[in-house]
């Protein structure tokens, strides 16, 4: 635990370097500069306050009292814009602090301190930890992950009290400086007055930044400029040591095979690895190309290779020409895959959607729709596609996740039916590779919950809006225009709505549906590449001049490159209402 601790303290202190944490420093600069004494302080206990509380319970309290937590983050907004304009104009500083004497039991406190001592920063600190939104790694990803299930322990308590402290020290030593530098170097003293009105304007800035969700723009583009950060911070969280703490703190079985690093490669050897027992199926909704549903037991004797993918999911789609063919080549020898569909969107639990994208990719073997994530959770899996090796005694011997590495699993699955007893040509399957490089577009969502790199300007509010496209759009970002409803995971067009995506990749894909309400079920969607409308020659197969007809919720191929990697300008345009968008991947 104490080395938990030391790393998420160290996260901590390391965050002040990190994008993320930038748009807030002028805040943190600007009101640690003007006021009194212990108004540093304040600042930085005030935001490791509010964010250990946000963190830690926000989620448990909106279960018991029902209430959108936006309203919290409007309010902090309010806050800071009405603190900078007390810079601004100092008889409004003055009346507040009336108002605060007369209201507050520790008033007094509050006025003795011009409103500038450690409750002024507090409550400025306060304001700022309910919209700040660190950059996270493992560490508090494993924080956050707890905080929403409701499984907050103790030793989180102290993980979370530790990574805030790490943060509080650096903000404390920059806002200190900036208070000294202003009091005590004497070529601004006669300016007092200006700059504290400056800090203020910033204030109201940042504050205006804060409630359109420019500041996640800035922070995204800033991640952009900088990139090694998030490898730096990886780097530091990302060790074995960590990895495990953090298994420990969620209380998940240190031996299961899916804490392995990801970039592990298989072991080749015949005595591979045992990785403990294999769980067994679990709250499978329904069971698809078998006559009954399966258990570990009943595949006891057989080597099994569990498939963790879902259908509009293009990385696990690469995967499959490779698990079918393994399938169809050592089905006769005691080997069986099972398909374990989670599914990453609502519309994926559909029993037919899942029956057409069988029958699509030619899949004979039997698919479990893990419709609950139940086996997922049993396997503690993080990944699409991933796939898990089991020997004939039941027992997880090998795992790989995400595309590639190919060759290293069919020797495994050799190794372990040689292991078995059966007869085995030690020989590899050919299946053309279709891995992506390093160069494409990142997968990008189109739903409030995960959405990054989104540059149209106005602020989601989860209804029906309004928006436009701003006039340059740089690689990898996207812009809605016209009138669209963003939901959490999707975003429903209107009539002559557009979307533009600015994308570097061979190919690109994206997950649609049509609308619910057409008798016809359809719809369509015109395609346009760099302000033309998409060539012949580089159509994905899903488009007929120049045009997507739905015909089901899939994944739909718009664009190939023929092995070109190029940076292209796509433009779609909505001739359906109703339509929805879920995410674009790319190759």
């Amino acid at each position: 635990m104490t080395i938990l601790l030391v790393f998420a303290f160290l996260s901590g202190v390391v965050t002040i370097f990190a994008p993320c944490i930038w748009p807030i420093l002028p805040i943190v600069l600007s009101t640690g500069a003007t006021g009194g004494e212990r108004k540093p302080l304040g600042i930085v206990t005030g935001l490791a306050v509010s964010f250990l509380l946000a963190t830690l319970t926000l989620a448990f309290v909106v279960q018991i009292i029902p209430f959108d937590p936006e309203i919290l983050r409007l309010l902090a907004v309010l806050v800071i814009a009405l603190l900078g304009l007390t810079l601004i104009i100092p008889a409004l500083g003055s009346r507040l602090e009336g108002l605060v004497s007369r209201l507050t039991s520790f008033g007094g406190r509050f006025t003795q301190n011009g409103g500038t001592g450690f409750w002024g920063g507090f409550i400025t600190g306060f304001a700022l930890g309910l919209v700040w939104s660190p950059c996270a790694g493992p560490i508090l990803a494993t924080i956050a992950t707890l905080a929403a299930t409701q499984a907050v322990s103790f030793q989180v308590v102290l993980v979370t009290l530790a990574f805030v402290s790490g943060v509080a020290v650096p903000l404390f030593v920059l806002a200190l400086l900036g208070k000294r530098v202003l009091t005590r170097t004497r070529i601004l003293a006669p300016y007092t007055k200006r700059i504290q009105q400056v800090f203020g304007l910033i204030m109201i800035l940042a504050a205006g930044a804060i409630y359109t969700g420019y500041d996640k723009i800035l922070q995204t583009k800033l991640l952009d400029t900088f990139p090694g950060y998030e490898s730096f911070l990886n780097g530091l969280e990302k060790n074995d040591t960590v990895k495990e703490r953090l298994d420990e703190l969620k209380n998940t079985n240190e031996k299961r095979v899916s804490q392995k690093k990801e970039e592990s490669k298989v072991n080749i050897r015949k005595d591979l690895p045992e990785y403990g027992q294999a769980p067994d199926f679990v709250g499978i909704a329904h069971w698809l190309n078998t006559d009954s549903a399966l258990t570990m037991e009943q595949l006891r004797g057989k080597v099994v290779l569990i498939d963790f993918w879902t259908y509009s999911c293009i990385n696990c789609i690469r995967t499959l020409p490779h698990v079918t063919s393994w399938y169809e080549k050592y089905k006769d020898r005691g080997f069986v895959v099972i398909g374990v569909h989670t599914p990453e969107f609502e519309f994926e639990k559909k029993t037919a959607n899942v029956e057409n994208a069988l029958e699509r990719y030619k899949i004979h073997y039997p698919v479990a729709q893990d419709n609950n994530y139940g086996t997922w959770q049993a396997y503690n899996n993080r990944y699409w596609p991933a796939h898990y090796l089991i020997d004939a005694e039941g027992k997880i011997r090998d795992s790989h996740f995400g595309e590639g590495n190919y060759q290293e699993t069919e020797l495994a699955i050799q190794s372990l039916l040689e292991e078995a007893g059966r007869d085995v040509t030690p020989n590899s399957t050919s299946v053309t590779m279709d891995t992506p490089g390093k160069n494409k577009t990142p997968e990008t969502y189109l739903g409030s919950d995960r959405m990054e790199r989104f540059l149209s300007p106005e602020r989601v509010t989860g209804e029906k809006q309004v928006f436009t496209t701003p006039p340059i759009l740089r690689k990898h970002d996207f812009a809605y225009s016209g009138s669209w409803k963003v939901e959490s995971e999707r975003a429903l067009a209107s009539s002559k709505s557009t979307l533009t995506l600015r994308f570097e990749g061979k190919k690109v894909f994206l997950v649609l549906a049509p609308p619910e309400n057409t008798l016809s079920g359809s719809g369509s969607v015109k395609v346009f590449l760099d302000q033309k409308l998409i060539p012949k020659e580089v159509s994905g197969k899903d488009v007929v001049d120049g045009k997507v007809t739905l015909d089901a919720e899939r994944l739909y191929e718009l664009f190939d490159g023929r092995e070109m990697t190029e940076e292209h300008l796509l433009h779609l345009e909505f001739e359906t209402p109703g339509t929805a968008v879920y995410a674009f991947t790319f190759s």
